[in-house]
């Protein structure tokens, strides 16, 4: 990149304006030609001020017939308003007035005689329609405008960062391009998608002729971000099939065995799963899978299988989970699975004393341990492996794809199986993961039960009582959860602390428990301890029961101020209570005046226990958001496209990267050399990626699977 390239040397920019672009995400004349208006105005028609209608857009063209500037005394000031710019402009069928508050300056540059274009929504005020701070252009004849008389883009803006601004530096760096820019989406893509190229498109998306225009445009972009992020994720994948593994060795009599100690059969959905992770196995390169599944479909099982298959075949197995009450639950769960079979398992966790931690460490280099499950307590330095072959991550969202990046470099090409309960439709899988193998189990073990989920306002909390009383009597148990631990003076919100105090006298007869996540982790342990064995009847808690807290006696769940909760974690928690073939009840307890979007929400998950539905309409809601991070996903922001939106140019998209990347698997074509360049400007240097698939393209080629379907 040049320095010239840099926002700041643009002409009206310079170091202050350049330091309000920085914080938006603009630093280069590349990404402010990329920072793509979110609606469109049609400024083009203008209105005869006599018919001009209250709260509806119009432009209008007059001369200034008069202007007053009032200041107000300082005693006055009502919401600090200093001053008040007052109008009248008349185009010969009527008059009207415009009004702006706090900006005086602008009395010097409106002259009585001067033709103005203004463009606002008239309100009505003692009896007569005005405009109220509306954006203006003095006309001069023959002069362009960026802003009125034309189609016009809306930008997200900030305080100091005003549209006219935003439409003037893109105007200025739109006249840097001509018909010989670069175009890294390929000319065959362009032609049989009729795209225009990317001077055109640039033009089009900022300053369109028609609304046409800008939406082949936009469909244009949102193809490009897709196909790079998809380029991106076969890469990936071409280099993960390059690497080279230790098949294990599969014992039909072992599955068999494994399957006797089960106290349950199966589900046929995890029948599937299981035989498609034990055929990656087999394969002489890693195995990267994604397993998904809602909360208790019996995922960790299925892992337990593969961890089998790792130790019967000589090697190591490493599980990492988000939490220490998850390694111990883990840890039991296998243990208990592996009863017979003579697996040495240890936990490796934060808590343990020095001289414990020191001496798993030792037995995890000599090999004495074959299974490992840690938390973030793995990822250490001095955590080394004598033969790592298989690694399992669980709640893989808790991890930034930097962490889950570590502990596979603990052994050598190590087969890779990351799990997650949050359900993610398919088409952000394929955006986010599509470098992974995906399965899904789509069934709950049989016997469970659904819970019925109930959504109450404020004003039924003494029959959520009553209710949880009968049940809590009746030998159940139930939780209560809270967003947060303590009050806040800034959010009206029912904390923890404060409610735990009521909750005690409320139910007197019952025994009741605090948990949440700044207890010590051995306070942590007691708690759920005793909330398994039956000692506490109500658990009080924040969301940190939402990963890894099993207790089938525990079937009721009510959680305080649901509106601040994500559907997908609320779900999350709901599925905390059907683990037994006690009938469930989830109860979202909110308050009596709830917003439109809120009230959405929640009526969603009150109709629905499908999880993927539950995502879909969660990221419908509130957009694709932090799926997209760089920081979670190493992927880029997606400035235009929306996967559940774009679902069909993401599947052409797709099909495109996919053959680009099966037939030349390091872009060293001269028609994708404008791809190599591209991949590198979002995603950095890619040479690591290109000198694994050296000498290896025709294996690749037979290796890469065409998934896109």
């Amino acid at each position: 990149m040049l320095q010239t390239d840099l926002i700041r040397y643009l002409k009206g920019v310079g170091p202050k304006k350049e330091e309000i672009f920085n914080k938006v995400g603009i630093y280069t004349l590349d990404d402010i030609l990329h920072y793509f208006p979110f609606r469109y105005e049609d400024r083009r028609n203008f209105k005869k001020i006599k018919d001009i209608k209250e709260n509806e857009f119009c432009v209008i063209k007059g001369k200034i017939l008069a202007r007053n500037l009032k200041k107000m005394p300082y005693f006055l000031h009502a919401k600090r308003v200093k001053n008040i710019l007052e109008i009248a402009i008349s185009d010969d069928t009527a008059v009207t007035h415009c009004t702006w508050f706090n900006q005086g300056y602008l009395y010097d540059k409106m002259t009585i005689g001067d033709t103005l274009i203004v463009y606002g929504k008239p309100r009505a005020h003692d009896g007569k329609l005005k405009l109220i701070s509306p954006e203006f252009e003095i006309f001069e004849e023959g002069e362009d405008s960026l802003n009125l008389g034309r189609i016009v883009g809306v930008y997200s803006s900030t305080q100091n960062l005003g549209q006219k601004f935003i439409r003037k530096t893109i105007s200025l760096a739109l006249e840097n391009l001509n018909a010989e820019t670069k175009d890294s989406l390929p000319f065959d893509i362009r032609r049989g998608k009729n795209f225009p190229n990317i001077a055109q498109a640039l033009k089009a998306i900022h300053f369109p002729q028609s609304f046409e225009e800008a939406e082949k445009s936009r469909e244009r972009f949102i193809f490009e971000e897709l196909f790079f992020s998809q380029i991106l994720v076969y890469l990936r994948k071409a280099k993960h099939r390059s690497q080279i593994a230790s098949p294990f060795k599969i014992n039909a009599e072992l599955i068999e065995k494994l399957k006797q100690n089960l106290k349950f059969s199966l589900t046929a959905s995890q029948d599937k799963v299981l035989s498609e992770i034990l055929e990656d196995l087999q394969k002489n390169y890693p195995m990267h899978r994604l397993l998904q599944g809602d909360v208790g479909c019996g995922k960790t099982v299925v892992c337990a299988f593969a961890v089998a298959c790792a130790v019967s075949s000589g090697f190591q197995a490493a599980f990492m989970v988000p939490t220490e009450i998850l390694a111990y639950q883990h840890t039991e769960t296998l243990r208990n699975f592996f009863d017979g079979f003579g697996y040495r398992i240890e936990v490796l966790v934060a808590s343990l004393s020095k001289k414990e931690i020191e001496k798993i460490h030792k037995e995890l280099l000599d090999g004495k341990i074959d299974i490992v499950i840690g938390t973030h307590a793995l990822l250490s330095d001095e955590v080394a492996f004598k033969n790592l072959r298989l690694v399992a991550i669980d709640e893989q969202h808790k991890f930034g794809v930097a962490q889950r990046a570590l502990l596979p470099k603990k052994g050598i090409n190590p087969h890779y199986l990351i799990m997650s309960a949050t359900p993610i439709p398919r088409s952000l899988a394929l955006s986010l993961y599509g470098d992974l193998d995906l399965s899904v189990i789509t069934e709950l073990p049989k016997g469970r039960i659904a819970p019925k989920t109930m959504w109450v306002r404020e004003d039924k909390r003494p029959w959520v009582y009553d209710f949880i009383k009968e049940k809590v009597s009746a030998g159940r148990q139930a939780y209560i959860i809270y967003p947060v631990i303590e009050e806040n003076e800034d959010e009206d919100l029912r904390s923890l602390e404060v409610m735990y105090g009521k909750l005690k006298k409320k139910f007197s007869k019952f025994k009741i428990g605090m948990f949440h996540g700044r207890l010590k982790p051995q306070q942590k342990l007691s708690v759920i301890n005793e909330f398994r064995e039956g000692k506490i009847d109500i658990l009080v808690s924040t969301t940190v029961v939402e990963v890894g807290v099993n207790v089938l006696n525990a079937t009721v769940m009510v959680v305080e101020n649901p509106e601040r909760f994500g559907l997908a974690q609320l779900h999350q928690l709901r599925g905390r209570i059907q683990r037994s073939t006690h009938a469930p009840y989830f109860i979202l307890l909110s308050g009596n005046e709830i917003c439109e979007e809120v009230s959405q929400r929640l009526k969603a998950l009150e109709e629905s226990n499908d999880g993927f539905r539950i995502a879909e309409e969660d990221l419908k809601l509130r957009g694709p958001g932090d799926f997209f991070g760089r920081m979670q996903h190493g992927l880029p922001d997606l400035r235009i496209a929306n996967p559940l939106r774009d679902i069909e140019l993401l599947k052409e998209a797709r099909v495109f990267a996919y053959k680009i990347i099966k037939n030349d698997p390091q872009l060293q074509k001269p028609e994708h050399r404008f791809i190599r360049e591209r991949i590198d400007s979002l995603f950095g240097a890619l040479k690591d990626s290109f000198s694994l698939l050296k000498n290896n393209t025709d294996d690749h080629r037979l290796k890469i699977t065409n998934d896109h379907r």
